[in-house]
């Protein structure tokens, strides 16, 4: 039997084996839902990166603005459908995809993209969170022809992360009323 393991809904996976991705879509599904609580960050390991192509945030309590930060740009966000792949790809390391729609309202307008969430885990703890939008890879250094245009483009989604980062108080868990 193949290693991967799928499942495909609009909600909790339907499966009788448990698997890694099954215990932490929840938590993925409130930080693009906009309603991420500190807890929801319990699945990244205290260096983990997330990157998408506006920002590359390094640390978990970066990872929290970058999320955070959703509720103060769109009026909406959520993923609205996806579809699991989950891989073992050495001892204690596994490989997550989520083929996903998202939905996201900008100034009253609707949103749908497509995107492909790739996480890589070590240990049971996410390492790397890469999010491609319209299933297309992250431009960096390593797929740009030329490697000095894809440097530029990661320190300009640093800045934009370490801009966000302090507009988010570093990284601080919103208080609970």
């Amino acid at each position: 039997m193949d290693p991967a393991w799928e499942c495909e809904g609009k909600g909790a996976c339907e499966l009788r084996q448990r698997r890694f991705a099954d215990t932490i879509m929840p938590h993925i599904l409130n930080l693009y839902g906009s309603c991420a609580k500190a807890k929801d960050f319990d699945m990244y390991a205290p260096n983990a990166s997330f990157e998408d192509p506006l920002t590359h945030a390094q640390g978990v309590k970066q990872i929290k603005s970058a999320f955070y930060s959703l509720s103060k740009v769109f009026g909406e966000s959520k993923i609205v459908e996806y579809h699991i792949q989950e891989s073992v790809i050495a001892p204690g390391k596994k490989e997550i995809l989520i083929d996903n729609k998202q939905h996201y309202k900008l100034l009253g307008k609707n949103i749908q993209m497509i995107s492909l969430i790739k996480l890589y885990v070590e240990n049971d703890k996410i390492v790397r969170h890469e999010d491609w939008w319209d299933k297309k890879p992250l431009r960096n250094r390593d797929t740009v022809s030329f490697p000095l245009v894809g440097r530029v483009m990661e320190m300009g989604r640093r800045g934009l992360m370490l801009a966000t980062h302090a507009m988010m108080g570093f990284g601080k868990d919103p208080s609970s009323h």
